[in-house]
């Protein structure tokens, strides 16, 4: 075992001392030892209930002859981090994740992992983690929040906080009804209840093997959450004596299914930045064209919000993933093996109940393609995403006049006085990984346009990202970014932007000799923060269209 260079032999008295003075019994010190990493914190919604899943795995590690060490690792609410300086931080946070479990489970030559996750960047930043390490590891998400009830009716925290501030502004809600909303939007623990980033990278990381199968959605609070906690606990153990590792696991065909599953999902565009760091960490090579090509021939089987109107409490209650994978029985590889023991194939042959209201059956789909869309052109020769599921067919192909912004608050200033138009395509650059710096996301900008009742009839292009509770022609991730030289810096006011999402085009029209004038008259924008985290971040991050990594080829 990994442990035994710091428990095994006379050289090691002094590491066996310090041990015992944690409080281990003698008898603990041959068994496994077994990291939890925990992200408990107050702080995020997502996060508040995870105390009982520590001591549910803890059970289960002990229950099968492990030794449990519980230690933290940080988190941030995108939520609460949005619309201001905080959200700068939310991207980058997921290396720091990456680093401090690195660190931990490297100085304390731990045999496995249980990863206690939920939220945006700390469930991709683990899975970075474990991939790097490989050492045997299972995660596990601490669920979805149940839906929020008013009046009779469901809610959700993006459309019914977010979006519900543009409709007080317009006068479609009243102030007593929106301080009603935002009581009730989020009854208690839980990710957001729709198929934002967090459940979608829970999702992803149950269909990839790297969780027990219905963690993606088992709920918040749970019990069957909490059992799934402490089986997760007792099979850790179980990988560690066989040997099993995360890449083992994590194949390429494990990421292509994960990909396919996405697609199925119509899940946040932010999957993409995260599969793309999660397998460079695994040494596995994936690229715009593959999540693309993926998109085009898997349909699309469920409609949650942002987009539609079910709730990640429906898809669980549909089945869960399993039930997905079943639909999606004969398009995805069902060859991979998963933590549990079982693989694809065999989880998907336990399957007795699908509800296809909510889990369509592939050839009755919602759409015949993927949920997200890459887009290529002259305004983003690497590429750029769209989370199509949630756009109108109206907008499918739009040609509007450029409304230039180099900030997040610049653009908000403007949309929330009213100075955005019908035709508009509103453009904020200089928000990309290196310009924000953080890449940060875009809802609030996006919120207010869904919320004027203007998701119809304005497109926004940015080379930051979008929240997964974005809905509507909202494209993100342009490579190169405006800080790097990218097109999108050379873009004017009045100038016709192009999107044609089934033809998979961004552009802008304007001349290629015109384009080249610009470029020779545009000078580098000087960075907006030059000083702690974000300015080393800034200095390393990659660009978005290779996953807004700090650590390439970091395994030959």
């Amino acid at each position: 075992m990994k442990s035994g260079n710091i428990k095994d032999g006379v050289d090691r008295t002094p590491h066996r001392s310090l041990l015992y003075a944690s409080g281990l019994a003698k008898s603990e010190m041959k068994k496994p030892f077994i990291g939890i990493a925990s992200s408990f914190t107050d702080l995020i919604p997502g996060h508040v209930g995870i105390r009982d899943l520590e001591r549910a795995a803890e059970n289960g590690v002990y229950s099968n002859g492990g030794h449990p060490f519980v230690f933290g690792i940080p988190g941030i609410c995108d939520g609460i981090a949005m619309g201001h300086i905080g959200m700068h931080y939310s991207l980058p946070s997921r290396e720091l994740i990456a680093d401090i479990i690195e660190t931990i489970a490297e100085a304390h030559c731990l045999d496995g992992l249980i990863l206690l996750t939920n939220c945006d960047k700390i469930t991709p930043g683990m899975l970075m983690a474990s991939l790097r390490l490989n050492i045997p590891s299972i995660v596990v998400t601490a669920g979805p929040m149940l839906s929020g009830h008013y009046h009779g009716k469901r809610l959700s925290f993006v459309r019914d906080t977010f979006e519900a501030v543009a409709k007080y502004r317009i006068s479609e809600i009243t102030e007593k009804e929106l301080s009603e909303l935002e009581m009730c939007a989020c009854p208690g623990q839980g990710s957001c209840q729709g198929l934002y980033t967090a459940n979608t990278m829970a999702c992803l990381t149950e269909v990839m093997g790297m969780s027990m199968p219905g963690a993606g959605t088992a709920l918040a609070g749970s019990a069957i959450k909490k059992r799934i906690a402490f089986e997760s606990g007792s099979r850790i153990v179980e990988l560690v004596k066989e040997g099993v590792l995360p890449r083992d696991i994590a194949t390429i065909d494990a990421f292509k299914n994960a990909i396919a599953v996405d697609m199925a999902l119509g899940g946040s565009s932010n999957s993409v930045l995260h599969l793309l760091a999660i397998a460079n960490e695994a040494g596995i090579k994936l690229d715009l064209k593959i999540f693309d090509d993926i998109s085009k021939r898997t349909p699309q089987l469920t409609n949650l919000r942002p987009a539609g109107e079910y709730f990640l409490e429906d898809l669980d209650f549909a089945g869960g993933i399993p039930s997905l994978l079943y639909e999606l029985r004969t398009v995805i590889n069902v060859k991979p093996l998963t933590v549990s023991g079982e693989s694809i194939g065999e989880i998907i042959s336990n399957v007795n109940y699908v509800n296809n209201e909510v889990i369509r059956k592939i050839d009755d789909p919602y759409r015949k393609e993927g949920g997200i869309a890459v887009l290529f052109g002259n305004l983003a020769p690497n590429g750029a995403i769209i989370k199509s599921s949630g756009v109108a067919p109206s907008m499918m192909k739009f040609t509007g006049n450029a409304v230039t912004f180099d900030s997040e608050e610049s653009a908000m200033e403007n949309i929330s006085k009213g100075r955005i138009k019908e035709g508009d395509v509103v453009v904020i650059r200089y928000e990309g990984p290196k310009g924000g710096p953080g890449m940060r996301e875009m809802l609030a900008p996006t919120s207010q346009i869904v919320g004027m009742g203007l998701g119809d009839k304005v497109a926004l292009i940015t080379d930051g990202r979008f929240s997964g509770g974005t809905r509507g022609p909202c494209i993100g991730h342009i490579s190169p970014e405006a800080q790097e030289g990218g097109p999108i810096a050379l873009v004017k006011n009045g100038d016709k932007i192009e999107i044609d999402i089934p033809g998979r085009k961004l552009n802008i029209l304007v001349p290629d000799e015109e384009l080249g004038k610009r470029k020779l008259l545009i000078s580098k924008k000087p960075k907006k923060i030059s000083h702690g985290y974000l300015s080393r971040y800034a200095e390393m991050v990659s660009s978005a269209d290779e996953g807004a990594i700090v650590n390439r080829n970091i395994r030959k």
